[in-house]
């Protein structure tokens, strides 16, 4: 008796990676999930007024906005029902003179106890449900990141930032990978005006693969005709984010931001609302209303793609569809609590997430200081 075929292909579809390098589509997508609840609940859109720690995720020109005191930046989020678990922690320190800040931001998204079931059929052809086993597939990434202000004048700030980012994933003892990459993005503020432009994996990012399997392993994959890896490589191509975001004033102590993205890819075509042979356009829109600075209300919809339609049981007819969330924060002292609803899947069995997410600012003994 054979394993049965189905878990198998669960499992070589986690190390399906061609054998020579190329450009590929969704290449290190878990680096695209987000990064703190603020920049989730708002749609995404971040790049133009991203001013925290979580800058060196979203555009590291942002950094400059930490100031005075070093910030750490922690969240964790459950995705599919507890399945996939996404960590992000970062600590920004800003220098003496708030001109410059460097930064290290670390990412986790994980499949963890996915069943193993190549051992299940005994050499005899017996089934031995003991042997089955568990392993985890992970995905982490490293980002150093630096920024430092241009341009400083009353109607006219320029911000820049760069950042280098090392990637390791892994399924289970089978497959691990390295990756390196570098990121660059600029801020100007002019007015209440914000704009911001991240180049994302500028030089492409290369991962390169390698596999381990046992020479029982090895036998299992050939009797059930699945290929063995051996050594595979993939490229993540350069990709674009624009923004533009605007603050109004609705009180003296109220206001509302309003940004506006763009996520320009060029890995092939997408299912977006503008996509070609050579590009994809990605729009994504967020508001805040900041009250006193204590308190946010927060909203944002993004990845607009085309389905087919709920009840059509032709599946001939496509709608358009997209992601909504919502949010809000806190901020008491040096600590802010952030929030996000999100939504993962917005037809008739929409996937919902709840998302926390803490910033501290680390600021010293004042006694001390004195």
């Amino acid at each position: 008796m054979k394993p049965p075929k189905l878990y198998l292909s669960l499992l070589l579809t986690l190390l399906g990676l061609q054998a020579t390098a190329q450009f590929r589509v969704y290449s290190n997508e878990f680096l695209n999930i987000g990064a703190g609840a603020r920049g989730l609940s708002m749609g995404s859109s971040q790049v133009a007024s991203v001013s925290d720690g979580t800058s060196g995720y979203w555009n590291p020109a942002g950094l400059v906005g930490v100031k005075d005191h070093p910030e750490l930046n922690l969240m964790h989020a459950e995705y599919f029902a507890g399945i996939g678990k996404y960590d992000f922690a970062s600590i920004a320190i800003p220098t003496a003179n708030n001109k410059r800040t460097i930064a290290v931001s670390g990412l986790r998204f994980a499949i963890d106890d996915i069943m193993n079931t190549l051992y299940l059929v005994e050499p005899d052809g017996s089934v031995n449900y003991n042997n089955i086993r568990a392993f985890s597939s992970a995905d982490y990434a490293m980002i150093f990141s630096f920024a430092q202000k241009l341009k400083e004048s009353g109607k006219k700030n320029v911000h820049f930032g760069l950042n280098a980012k090392v990637i390791h994933r892994n399924v289970g003892s089978f497959a691990k990978a390295w990756g390196f990459g570098l990121d660059a993005g600029i801020q100007i503020i002019r007015n209440k005006w914000r704009f911001g432009l991240v180049g994302r994996d500028i030089t492409t990012t290369f991962n390169m693969w390698s596999f381990s399997f046992t020479d029982r392993e090895k036998e299992v994959l050939y009797l059930t005709k699945n290929d063995i890896p051996v050594k595979s490589s993939e490229i993540t191509a350069p990709r674009l984010v624009l923004g533009v975001a605007r603050e109004f004033s609705l009180s003296k102590k109220t206001t509302l931001l309003a940004e506006a993205n763009a996520d320009l890819t060029f890995d092939g075509q997408r299912n977006t609302v503008l996509h070609s042979k050579a590009m994809s356009v990605d729009p994504k829109l967020g508001l805040e209303l900041n009250v006193n600075h204590v308190f946010y209300l927060r909203a944002g919809v993004n990845n607009f793609q085309k389905a087919l339609a709920d009840g059509d049981t032709l599946n001939q007819k496509k709608v358009w569809i997209y992601q909504p969330s919502a949010g809000a924060g806190f901020k008491v002292n040096n600590l802010t609590i952030d929030y996000a609803f999100s939504n993962l899947a917005n037809q008739s069995n929409p996937l919902f997430t709840h998302i926390f997410s803490l910033r501290i600012n680390l600021v010293g003994d004042k006694k001390k200081n004195d």
